[in-house]
């Protein structure tokens, strides 16, 4: 069995600093925000809010960090407020985002759900993304294979990718190489940053996606 592989992404993005590392990445890996009208910090998962930008790092700590040593303030050059639990609000917003891009991928074709379905893409070469959920069965899960060449999410829920395709729960799925593709992958590997922290193990039970 090939061994899962994580998501990584290769693009072209114009970079940005991150107010609370430091680091200049692109900015697909990092998080967007903007002043509102009533001077309080709003997430702009999408980049569409007019304002100037202050960019995170897609990562909890970095996040963590940027709220507890107001750092905000300090991007902002000028006093605003960070809303109570705005960790949690970025991770809401990047899965409503991340499943959202999935159900588009369905309707368009270049996604499928249930096990015999992603085996079947599998073994015909099709899929070019595995997604399983991390409350799934790691034995169950252990009978399906990462795509050769691909990618593999496991950190999105069974309820989460349940919404995807219109289902209380789903455990397996595959993308194609379709439109959708990358950017499912884009965002999911932000939602891993914000949910777990970069470069640490998923917590639920698949302890292969490292």
């Amino acid at each position: 069995m090939k061994p899962r592989q994580d998501v990584h992404t290769k693009t072209t993005d114009p970079e940005r600093k991150c107010i609370a590392t430091g680091d200049v990445q692109p900015k697909h890996g990092l998080i967007r925000f903007v002043v509102g009208p009533d001077n309080t910090i709003v997430p702009d998962i999408s980049e569409k809010l007019p304002g100037r930008g202050i960019w995170v790092s897609a990562d909890r700590t970095a996040l963590e960090t940027a709220v507890a040593k107001k750092l905000f303030s300090r991007g902002a050059k000028a006093q605003v407020t960070v809303p109570d639990g705005l960790v949690a609000q970025v991770e809401r917003l990047l899965v409503d985002r991340t499943v959202n891009m999935i159900s588009l991928a369905r309707k368009s074709g270049d996604a499928v759900s249930g096990y015999e379905k992603v085996k079947d893409w599998l073994s015909k070469e099709v899929a070019r993304i595995l997604i399983q959920s991390s409350d799934g069965s790691t034995r169950g899960k252990s009978k399906l294979s990462t795509p050769y060449g691909g990618k593999y999410i496991g950190w999105l829920t069974s309820d989460e990718l349940g919404r995807a395709f219109g289902r209380e729960t789903v455990i397996h799925c595959a993308l194609a190489s379709g439109g959708l593709t990358q950017r499912v992958v884009d965002e999911a590997q932000r939602l891993r940053g914000v949910r777990v922290g970069n470069g640490e193990k998923h917590t639920g039970k698949d302890k292969t996606a490292k």
